[in-house]
């Protein structure tokens, strides 16, 4: 699933090209509007896929920005403002083209579900090949309340105060440290990959419980997780599976992890182990994390 880096990443390569620029029309899939007809919600959100396609129409982009792993496409139409909110899921992906033809990987190519046609010229497509991903078109922010529940951005004034008071709840404190940095109501946009990376660097094994971390070590390993995702972003993130930038560009982060889907520990050679932690593989060394 991409991350906060990846999900930066997008949103820096959209900004410049999606903004000011008015939707003309979409068109959604034959499996969204399918899935929509038997009760299901597949990539559009809490609106029907007519009135969605309605609603979109004529909207203006007025900038696009990333909240934890969320994009926000900030939209204006007929002196009202509204939000999409898009989620990338496992395998979402937006691309800027002239023809949906103009995708180069098939597995994308395949799966587009939503086209924006803009006005003046060009495309802006989601393509989502395991679905998970979501469009959510609302009026702000509190239309959708988990929104609002998120913790503060990584980088953010008031960051490391929120993590510290978060990890020290009772409902926390007694959980493994993996999960705990995993939480999107502790910490905004550290998933699997980078969790795996801090916890790896700092030397902590991933089932450590929270309240066996001293404050001292929970401070240094906020700064390793917080440089750990500006260094990711700065190499464009981790194109791992099926994440790709916009058009398909991949990152170079996935080059420089130490710990994540290696087999063996870059420190002192011993093979690798895994244990499943809020329902994912976390690997670790089982020499130099304990």
């Amino acid at each position: 699933m991409p991350e906060l880096p990846e999900v930066e990443g997008v949103v820096r390569a959209l900004a410049p090209i999606a903004i000011g620029r008015t939707i003309q029309n979409v068109t959604v899939s034959d499996t969204v509007i399918k899935s929509k007809q038997l009760g299901k919600e597949a990539v559009i959100k809490g609106i029907t896929t007519e009135d969605f396609i309605v609603d979109m129409a004529g909207m203006t982009i007025g900038n696009v920005t990333r909240r934890s792993k969320y994009i926000y496409f900030h939209l204006m139409k007929d002196g009202n403002t509204c939000l999409l909110v898009s989620h990338l899921g496992m395998t979402g992906a937006w691309f800027t083209v002239d023809s949906v033809d103009d995708i180069t990987e098939m597995k994308f190519r395949n799966h587009v579900h939503v086209v924006f046609t803009l006005e003046g010229g060009g495309l802006l497509v989601y393509s989502d090949i395991r679905r998970f991903g979501e469009l959510r078109l609302l009026g702000c922010e509190a239309d959708h309340p988990p929104l609002l529940k998120m913790a503060p951005e990584p980088f953010a004034t008031g960051a490391r105060k929120h993590f510290l008071e978060f990890a020290a709840m009772p409902k926390y404190a007694r959980k493994p440290i993996k999960e705990v940095i995993m939480d999107g109501h502790v910490l905004s946009g550290c998933g699997n990959i980078y969790a795996t990376e801090a916890i790896y660097k700092m030397k902590i094994h991933p089932e450590r419980t929270t309240e066996r971390i001293s404050l001292k070590r929970k401070n240094e390993l906020f700064d390793v997780i917080v440089a750990i995702l500006q260094e990711s972003i700065d190499a464009g993130g981790s194109s791992i599976s099926d994440y790709r930038n916009i058009n398909g560009e991949a990152g170079t982060m996935q080059d420089r992890l130490k710990m994540y889907g290696r087999k063996f520990c870059p420190a002192c050679g011993s093979a690798t182990e895994s244990m499943k932690i809020a329902s994912r593989t976390s690997v670790y060394c089982p020499t130099c994390q304990k």
